[in-house]
C-alpha cells in the first residue's frame, strides 16, 4: 500500500527569481508553523500563469506576512527542484502536489487568498524567466 502525503495548508509565501531566469525560489509557511523551500522551473511558472484562476472577490483579504527568504535558502544544496506538478481545485482552495527530483513529494492545500498571492507573484517575475516552450 502506498503511503499517503501529508496536506500541509499555506499559511502565506514568498518567492524569488535566480539572476539567470530558469529558476524561482519558492518559501512557504505553514499552518502547522514550519517553512519549506523549492526551486519551481520556469516551464512550470509558464504553465501556472496560462491555468491558476483569477480572482473574482473583491473583498479578498491579504494572507500573512510572508517568510523571509534568506541568502541561504538559495545556497542550501537540500533544496529541492521541483520535477511535475498537479493541481486539483475546489470551490475555496488549490491542491498542489508537487513531486520533487531529490527528495519525497510535498503536497500543499493554498486558500483563495494564497491563490491570488501565488498567481500575482508568478505574474511580476514573468519578465524576468525565460520561456522555453516546454509544454
Amino acid at each position: 500500500m502506498a503511503k499517503q502525503a501529508v496536506v500541509r495548508e499555506v499559511k502565506s509565501m514568498t518567492l524569488s527569481c535566480d539572476p539567470v531566469g530558469n529558476l524561482l525560489l519558492v518559501k512557504m509557511s505553514f499552518a502547522a508553523g514550519k517553512d519549506a523551500c523549492f526551486f519551481l522551473p520556469a516551464h512550470i511558472v509558464f504553465w501556472l500563469l496560462n491555468h491558476l484562476p483569477v480572482n473574482q472577490d473583491p473583498n479578498l483579504t491579504p494572507p500573512p506576512p510572508p517568510p523571509v527568504v534568506e541568502p541561504q535558502d538559495w545556497d542550501d544544496v537540500a533544496t529541492p527542484r521541483v520535477d511535475t506538478l498537479q493541481c486539483k481545485e475546489f470551490p475555496n482552495a488549490l491542491r498542489m502536489h508537487f513531486e520533487m527530483f531529490s527528495r519525497e513529494e510535498l503536497v500543499v492545500l493554498l486558500n483563495r487568498n494564497n491563490i491570488e498571492l501565488l498567481r500575482q507573484f508568478l505574474e511580476n517575475y514573468r519578465g524576468d524567466l525565460m520561456d522555453l516552450g516546454i509544454f
